[in-house]
Order: C-alpha cells, then sequence, then structure tokens
C-alpha cells in the first residue's frame, strides 16, 4: 500500500472510521469482555492514523514509537476513568478528540491548495466525524437521563455505541426510521440540530467542493 501522505490521507482515515463503526456493530453483536477495549483502542488508532497524514499538524506521535506510545496512554487512560466510574469523563475526552480530529480535516480540506480528490474524501471524513461527534453527546445523555430516548436503555456508553451510532447517522442523514426516538426537550434540540447540519453539509459544502473541482478541471481541459 502506498504511504500516507497529504495526497491519501482521507483514503485511509474514511477506510478507519468504517472498519471503527463495522467494528462497534460486531462487538455488540458478539458481546465479550474484550469489547469495549477493542473499540477504545480502534477508536484512537483510527483518529491518531488520520491526524498523522496532515500536514498542518507537526506532531510528536507522528513517529512510530510516538503513535504507538500516544495510543496506548489514551486506552489506558480510557480504561482507569471507566473503572473509577468516570465514564462521564471518558465521553468528554473522546467527544473532544472527534473535534479536534474534524478541525484538523477541516483546515485541511478548507485552506490549504486546490480541490482534489483526496480533499473531496476529506469532506466525507468530515461527515462521518460529525456523526461521532453527535453519538458521544447522545451517549452522555442516555447515560445521564434514564428514558431520554425511546429505544435506548440507561447503560454504560460502551455497550450502547452501536446503537447510537446507528441512530445518529439515520438522523444526520434525515433516513428516520423510528425505532429509537428523543424525549427529553435537550435530546430533540440535539436531534433536529443534527438533521440541519447533515442536510446543509451535504448540500453546500461538499456539493461546492464537486462543483469548484469540475471547474478546474475543464479550466485545464481548455
Amino acid at each position: 500500500m502506498p504511504r500516507m501522505s497529504e495526497k491519501n490521507n482521507f483514503v485511509y482515515l474514511t477506510v478507519s472510521l468504517v472498519v471503527l463503526l463495522l467494528a462497534g456493530a460486531l462487538v455488540d453483536q458478539f458481546q465479550s469482555k474484550l469489547g469495549p477495549h477493542i473499540l477504545q483502542a480502534l477508536t484512537v488508532i483510527t483518529l491518531a492514523s488520520g491526524i498523522i497524514g496532515f500536514r498542518s499538524s507537526r506532531l510528536w506521535f507522528r513517529t512510530g514509537i510516538g503513535f504507538m506510545v500516544s495510543v496506548l496512554v489514551v486506552v489506558l487512560l480510557g480504561v482507569f476513568l471507566d473503572v473509577s466510574g468516570m465514564s462521564y469523563l471518558h465521553l468528554l475526552v473522546l467527544a473532544l478528540f472527534y473535534a479536534w480530529a474534524t478541525w484538523l480535516a477541516a483546515r485541511q480540506v478548507l485552506f490549504t491548495g486546490p480541490i482534489d480528490g483526496n480533499k473531496i474524501v476529506g469532506a466525507i471524513c468530515i461527515y462521518l466525524l460529525i456523526g461521532l461527534i453527535w453519538a458521544m453527546a447522545y451517549l452522555f445523555i442516555v447515560q445521564a437521563v434514564p428514558g431520554a430516548f425511546n429505544g435506548l436503555e440507561q447503560l454504560v456508553w460502551y455497550e450502547n455505541f452501536a446503537d447510537v451510532a446507528y441512530y445518529s447517522f439515520v438522523t444526520l442523514t434525515t433516513l428516520g426510521y423510528g425505532d429509537i426516538s428523543p424525549v427529553m426537550p435537550v435530546a430533540r434540540f440535539l436531534v433536529y440540530m443534527e438533521a440541519i447540519v447533515g442536510v446543509f453539509y451535504m448540500a453546500i459544502l461538499v456539493a461546492s467542493l464537486i462543483g469548484i473541482r469540475t471547474s478546474a478541471l475543464h479550466s485545464d481541459n481548455d
């Protein structure tokens, strides 16, 4: 496989995000004691793998040893927070991590150089990250408030990850199957805000990037 760089980093990140979501579904389907830790490790590896390829991020863990150390530290921190009963703080750390990755990706997509195929894939990556950020918010509410959502039980966050990720992306894409629905007012607010962001993101940002890329190709051919 080609070495990760600014010309293909979003391809790697897209694949990693899809693998993470698939792993969440498999962990939920085939439950085991190691499942939550595997899911957490994949979360960190996914985001770190994508961040490594960003030119704008001169981070110490861009080396192989730094990468492994950073993954290990974050995984151990998550285990400690869960064992200590500080799962809310763990969710906050994950949400901030997703938001950080989204910001770095957005900087490369929107503010560096001409639009190419990798940046269009990057726009899709940001879309997936937005869905995961909202999923963290839903997990926080579900764990903190019983009955905040119909169809979701009040469980530790990693036991609800697959269901909440599914609901978040169903909302982001405005499919609205109805098997899970918000009851609490704050939950309803987050849900319709996610739907609005999802619609406008795909309609405006991604369409604009594709339009700019198409115009550039036509200009090069003339």
